[in-house]
């Protein structure tokens, strides 16, 4: 890559355009602050937005949409077999990708930020090399590094041309089998994308069940969901070998003790994502990455170099969008003087699956490896009008109190629609709410939000539409 002859200065530079680092260039413009926000990109909006988050709900909707037609005819509705058209379907994905992406730089222009384009690298204490751009460089008095997360490359495969899940997302193909290795959220999204457009999909995951960061009740309900759409489920299995086939591949698996060939047209590796915190020149600045790769900061988003912050999947935590553009704000409140910090209570982890799955606090296995006693309010969807009306029953809300206090200390959900629901429990965290707090919220009838306040009915031993005692208890 060539770089140009000329180098500016900024007041901050925003390495990242992300929705970490997007939205620190535009709250510190807000601000009064001089800002240049760089990216390799030619458009902001880093992976979330163009190869991440956007397009992958983009699909996971269009997916929802054919599976609708073909289940209405349980409710005495009958549409003829929904047909995919892959190259209209990748241009309604490419326009909601691109039409965020342009509103985003309109945002960018208007608050007189500039996005330079470009790879950047430290080469002093308050200096960054561009390479690819007219300028050579940038003269700054701050810099966030906000550059976010690469997927992780599945060693076993080389160099073999097998897909990540910026590859799996421009919808090359539609294999007739494909393996997904890996079942996080991002293996379990894609895996249920591809099921949904006619692929033959086997799942297959290292651990010996999905998802570990949330509680087994709650992910058993989406596993058995999502397993009536999947081909093959392997947990507790592992991926021995990958070779390239005429046609396809042939995976070596070793699952209960034996080993096995699968065969497939195409491999998606969803095995995790790492810090894009190498090839920065960190070393210019005296700052160095953990063993993971990660930056730690203070709860200012400082990193112990002065003038150097850093936000999002490059800081310790969950590589989460919302994540980011939280400590965004932090950052940029506090290189512009305000009292700002990131002390947040509750990141809310959500899973786009079918049904939904999403929690916020304490989970029930958290308080059991803690020790800890907690009052446990299971509500089931079946119980619940809206539910039924949708027919869409499978799920369960959960909510998590203090068994002396009743403050409210975490919240699960798996059903349709989670994702949206969630936002309340992690409002009643950051409030420091009680049960008495949510049962005296009133929720709109009929809609799917009731199940959070008759899951707390039912740990406060209240509950009015299951038997007395059902689903609720101290536990430790």
């Amino acid at each position: 890559m060539v770089m140009g002859s000329l180098r500016q200065e900024a007041e901050i530079v925003v390495i990242g355009a992300g929705p970490g680092g997007y939205v620190a260039a535009i709250r510190a413009a807000d601000l009064g602050r001089e800002v240049v926000l760089v990216d390799e990109r030619p458009q902001p909006g880093g992976a979330c937005l163009l190869e991440g988050c956007i397009p992958s709900k983009a699909l996971i909707h269009a997916v929802e949409v054919a599976s609708l037609a073909r289940e209405a005819k349980r409710i005495g509705l009958d549409f003829a077999a929904p047909g995919v058209d892959l190259a209209r379907l990748r241009t309604f994905v490419s326009g909601v990708v691109s039409g965020l992406s342009s509103g985003v730089q309109t945002l960018l222009k208007k608050r007189g930020v500039e996005y330079v384009q470009g790879r950047a690298r430290f080469d002093g204490p308050h200096s960054l090399a561009i390479e690819g751009a007219a300028s050579a460089g940038i003269d700054f008095r701050h810099a966030i590094i906000a550059t976010g997360s690469r997927a992780r490359r599945l060693a076993l495969a080389g160099e073999l041309p097998v897909w990540g899940s910026a590859e799996a997302l421009a919808l090359p193909e539609v294999p007739h089998r494909l393996v997904v290795i890996g079942g996080g959220y991002i293996g379990l999204e894609l895996g249920l994308v591809y099921a949904g457009l006619g692929a033959e999909v086997t799942l297959v995951e290292f651990s010996p069940r999905f998802l570990p960061g949330a509680d087994p009740d709650l992910v058993e309900i989406m596993v058995r969901s999502a397993s009536k759409r999947l081909h093959r489920v392997l947990v507790d299995s592992r991926v021995a070998g990958v070779e390239r086939r005429a046609g396809g591949y042939a995976l070596r698996v070793e699952h209960g003790g034996a080993q096995e060939t699968l065969e497939a047209e195409q491999v998606l590796a969803a095995v995790g994502r790492d810090p894009a915190t190498a090839g920065l020149g960190l070393e210019s600045l005296g700052l160095a990455p953990d063993s993971r790769g990660f930056l730690h900061v203070d709860e200012m988003g400082r990193t112990r170099v002065p003038g150097i912050w850093a936000l999002g999947d490059v800081t310790p935590g969950p590589m989460l969008a919302h994540k980011a553009s939280r400590e965004a704000k932090v950052v940029a409140e506090a290189i512009s003087g305000h009292k700002s910090a990131f002390d947040n209570r509750a990141i809310p982890a959500v899973v786009y699956t079918d049904p939904e799955l999403a929690w916020a606090g304490l989970t029930e296995q958290e308080a059991r490896t803690q020790g800890r006693a907690v009052k446990v309010g299971a509500f089931p969807l079946r119980a619940l009008g809206r539910a039924r009306t949708l027919d869409r029953t499978d799920g369960l809300v959960k909510v998590l109190a203090d068994p002396s206090s009743g403050l409210v200390l975490g919240v699960g959900i798996v059903g349709p629609h989670a994702s949206e629901m969630i936002a309340e429990g992690v409002l009643a965290l950051e409030l420091g709410a009680t049960l008495e707090d949510l049962l005296v919220t009133i929720h709109p009838h009929p809609t799917l939000s009731e199940a959070i306040l008759e899951a707390a009915e039912v740990a406060a031993g209240q509950a009015v539409h299951v038997l007395p005692g059902a689903s609720q208890g101290a536990r430790a």
